[in-house]
C-alpha cells in the first residue's frame, strides 16, 4: 500500500471509496439521501468532498489517498477550520473501500495525515466521530482543551488532536468550513 497526495484524476475513485464506505449507513434512509445513478443511496460524504474541493478551506496537500496496485482504496482529507481566531484543521471524511476495511488502511491514512499536518506546523486537528477509533491516534475529548464545537449536540463526539505547534491559547468554539454545515 502507498499513501500519497490526491491527484486531480483521483476524484472519481475517491467518490467510489466514500460510496463504498458510507453507503450502507444510508441504505435504509433513502428519504434523507439522494439516489445515485445506479439507484443506490448516495451518501452525503461524496458531495461533501466535491464541495470542499471548491471551497477556500481546501488544502490539496492534505488530501491523501491509499493506493493498492494502482487502485484507490482509501481517502482522507484535512481542511481549514478555526477555533475562535486561530486557524486549525478539521479531519474528514475518511473512508476505506468496504472490502479493505479492518486491514489498517484507515490507520495508515491517519498516521500520514497527522505527520503531514505536523510537518506543516499546524497546531490542532478536530474531528467529529467515535473516540474509540480516534483515541489511538492521540485525539482527546475537545472539552479537555477548552474547545467546544459550534453545534452543542456534537460535544460528546467531538475530539481534537494537538500537534507540535499547539498552543494552550487555542481555546473556544471550533468551526468547520461551510460545506460541513450543508450536509
Amino acid at each position: 500500500m502507498l499513501i500519497r497526495r490526491e491527484h486531480a484524476d483521483d476524484a472519481t475513485a475517491i467518490a467510489a471509496v466514500h460510496r463504498s464506505a458510507f453507503g450502507p449507513q444510508y441504505a435504509d434512509r433513502i428519504d434523507t439521501a439522494a439516489s445515485a445513478v445506479d439507484g443506490s443511496v448516495e451518501p452525503p460524504e461524496v458531495d461533501l468532498i466535491a464541495q470542499l474541493r471548491s471551497d477556500d478551506c481546501w488544502m490539496p496537500t492534505l488530501s491523501m489517498v491509499a493506493i493498492e496496485r494502482d487502485t484507490v482504496i482509501g481517502h482522507l482529507c484535512l481542511t481549514r477550520a478555526v477555533v475562535g481566531p486561530f486557524p486549525v484543521l478539521a479531519l474528514g471524511p475518511i473512508g476505506v473501500l468496504a472490502d479493505h476495511q479492518g486491514a489498517g488502511v484507515g490507520s495508515a491514512l491517519m498516521h500520514a495525515a497527522l505527520g503531514a499536518a505536523d510537518a506543516l506546523d499546524e497546531p490542532l486537528i478536530g474531528v467529529l466521530g467515535s473516540l474509540e477509533f480516534y483515541l489511538r491516534f492521540g485525539f482527546v475529548p475537545a472539552a479537555r482543551l477548552g474547545i467546544t464545537p459550534d453545534e452543542p449536540d456534537w460535544a460528546i463526539h467531538f475530539h481534537v488532536r494537538p500537534l507540535s505547534a499547539y498552543d494552550v491559547q487555542i481555546a473556544g468554539e471550533f468551526r468547520y468550513a461551510e460545506p460541513f454545515y450543508d450536509l
